[in-house]
């Protein structure tokens, strides 16, 4: 394979920008002149690729030019760097924009005073460091599913929202590395739980659990419980809260949910502890993931890395502490 210096790339980047120039009624486009070390890339034709301001769905400026892009795919910028489609939008956009679920889950994030902050909210402003842009939050789905529709269909270019990573959702959406390692967990109301139970140990009576149990609609929980407790009577509630409401009230024997998110409901009020009893599934995770678009594989590479860089992996010592704040 042959090799081309830079400033030849450059310069037929240059033809192609004044190819298009004439097309576009005789503007004038020029790349800037080249001041960067001799590295050398392999020659390829370059042309200008239609439709690019729309590739990934995040819209752009419909008067922006067509970029200049290699026969790979790669996109020459004006600075005469090469970056694969998805970076050259957001780095052209100027901005990473992220998907997280309109309504508040403390600390991953909550709005305080109109401010966003929380464990997400951290991890996407940091994301956009590392890729020197800033950041802008789309919170227009209402459930945890909606966040991944939102994505799939080109909203957002990540969504960091909680989000476990799950089958049916990557079958739209890809999952980075786990950022985040919960195991599965039931709160089960302690009068409803002795009726069921009749003297047989806990383990017994969970293995082949046939009451009813409660969990959050649209959420990853209303897909494990399916597989987890398939003799299971399940309701779905709009709502963590309406759940627990029906454990207190004895309409349903259990909730199932993470770890976190049962422990917290003792933390909160130690007087529960009466009421209610946590089980903790050992042998059951709940990974929790940065979702990226299915047509932005090198962006996902990009993730991937960036949490394996992090000095400190978040534990769920570390997602209570916070909770306390």
């Amino acid at each position: 394979m042959s090799l081309t210096p830079v400033p030849e790339i450059r310069r037929a980047a240059a033809r192609a920008w004044r190819w298009l120039a004439r097309a576009l009624a005789g503007a004038a486009l020029a790349l800037p002149a080249a001041g960067h070390a001799q590295a050398t890339y392999p020659s390829a034709p370059v042309h200008p690729p239609a439709s690019f301001a729309m590739q990934g769905g995040v819209s752009e400026s419909s008067s922006a030019p067509a970029p200049v892009t290699t026969a790979n795919g790669l996109v020459l910028m004006p600075d005469g760097r090469l970056m694969a489609p998805e970076f050259a939008r957001i780095v052209t956009r100027g901005e990473l924009v992220v998907a997280v679920l309109k309504v508040d889950q403390p600390p991953f994030f909550q709005e305080r005073n109109g401010d966003l902050s929380g464990l997400d909210i951290d991890l996407a402003r940091e994301l956009a460091r590392k890729l020197n842009v800033r950041v802008r939050f789309n919170r227009d789905a209402t459930t945890f599913d909606g966040v991944v529709r939102l994505l799939a269909q080109g909203q957002a270019d990540v969504a960091i929202s909680k989000l476990s990573r799950t089958l049916p959702r990557m079958q739209i959406i890809s999952f980075s590395i786990p950022y985040l390692r919960l195991n599965r967990a039931l709160l089960l109301n302690r009068v409803k739980f002795a009726q069921m139970a009749r003297g047989r140990p806990v383990p017994e009576v969970i293995r082949a659990y046939d009451s009813s149990i409660g969990v959050v609609g649209n959420s990853s929980y209303s897909e494990y419980v399916v597989n987890n407790f398939p003799k299971a009577y399940v309701t779905a509630y709009p709502t963590w809260d309406e759940a627990l409401k029906a454990l207190n009230d004895g309409r349903v024997a259990a909730v199932y949910r993470d770890e976190f998110e049962v422990k917290r409901v003792l933390k909160a009020d130690p007087t529960a502890a009466l009421r209610l009893r946590v089980v903790t599934l050992q042998d059951l995770e709940d990974t929790l993931g940065v979702a990226v678009n299915v047509s932005a594989p090198a962006l996902l590479g990009f993730v991937n890395q960036f949490l394996a860089e992090r000095p400190r992996r978040l534990e769920v010592a570390d997602v209570l502490q916070a909770a306390t704040r």
